[in-house]
């Protein structure tokens, strides 16, 4: 059985996790935390990031993460996509399935830029 690891692309941490109260911050930048807001907006993408966050390692199947949010395997899976291109997840594939990791860090940055109380 081989393991197929897709590259995990590491955002520049510098650019990304300055608080939004403390500089204005461009369009191209907007753009990129409003994808990742909205990756996150969804109810049933924060079940599935809840879930991979609580399994065993952090790590979940995607055939484990279908009975849990009710939807059927393509439904499921298209939300995966979208919370990987948001940089939330990660993926290996083994054997026909697919898994699931958190990336480290990812939704940490996002609560620093979102740090309202951080020093100016």
């Amino acid at each position: 059985m081989s393991t197929t690891l897709l590259p995990v692309i590491q955002p520049d941490l510098e650019a990304c996790c300055t608080p939004l109260t403390r500089e204005a911050i461009d369009a191209e930048r907007a753009d990129e935390l409003a994808r990742k807001l909205k990756a996150l907006a969804d109810p049933t993408r924060l079940r599935l990031v809840s879930i991979v966050a609580a399994s065993d390692g952090e790590e979940a199947c995607v055939c484990d993460l279908i009975e849990p949010v009710g939807l059927s395997q393509p439904t499921v899976s298209h939300h995966l996509k979208i919370l990987m291109e948001a940089g939330f997840l990660s993926r290996s594939k083994r054997g026909t399935w697919a898994y699931y990791k958190l990336v480290p860090g990812a939704l940490g940055q996002l609560s620093q830029l979102l740090d309202v109380t951080a020093s100016r």
